[in-house]
């Protein structure tokens, strides 16, 4: 039998911790390697990661303990709910179909004199939640960074949904070692 089927919920954890880690190191990846510098708004979008993958964790731990881990899996998945919702919400403010948030700037450090304020002002790059930075792929329909957090978590958010609901099937039933047809005749 399947491992997914026979095990839904350690399947389930294991795919959003994979899926998860994955899109949360493709972030930081492109913000710290790729260089490019995340809005408010991007920041607002990891915290769901934060709590939905070690949520996923425990569901892995407590597998074998049906309710513990379907209700992990439950709130894991409402978690990634919540992120995908901020990724719609995030995307529409970027293709203008509603306004962003108003507090949506890049803040930068505090400087200790003018001379450190005026080269921290040089190195500052203000990054608007209405803008996306950049979108794959690169043709103007293309999904924004903002996009394909909404897409991947409601993929994960659907992954530990059906991991909540899977019921382990039943066990085959034994049957008797066939000895052969032949009958005994009285």
């Amino acid at each position: 039998m399947a491992y997914w089927r026979q095990y839904p919920r350690q399947t389930a954890a294991i795919a959003i911790l994979a899926i998860g880690l994955a899109t949360i190191g493709g972030a930081w990846a492109f913000e710290v390697i790729g260089g490019y510098v995340p809005c408010p708004l991007c920041l607002q979008e990891r915290i769901p990661y934060y709590v939905g993958l070690p949520l996923a964790l425990v569901a892995l731990v407590l597998g074998a303990r049906p309710w513990p881990s379907r209700v992990a899996l439950l709130l894991t998945a409402v978690t990634f709910l919540v992120s995908a919702g901020l990724g719609v919400y995030h995307a529409g403010a970027e293709w203008s179909w509603w306004a962003g948030p108003t507090s949506c700037a890049a803040a930068g450090g505090a400087a200790g004199s003018v001379g450190d304020l005026l080269d921290s002002l040089e190195r500052i790059r203000v990054v608007s939640c209405t803008d996306a930075s950049w979108r794959f792929p690169d043709v103007p329909w293309g999904l924004s960074f903002a996009g394909w957090n909404a897409a991947i978590s409601a993929l994960l958010a659907v992954i530990g949904l059906w991991g909540a609901l899977a019921m382990k099937p039943a066990p085959a039933a034994r049957r008797s070692p066939d000895y052969g047809s032949s009958s005994v005749s009285q």
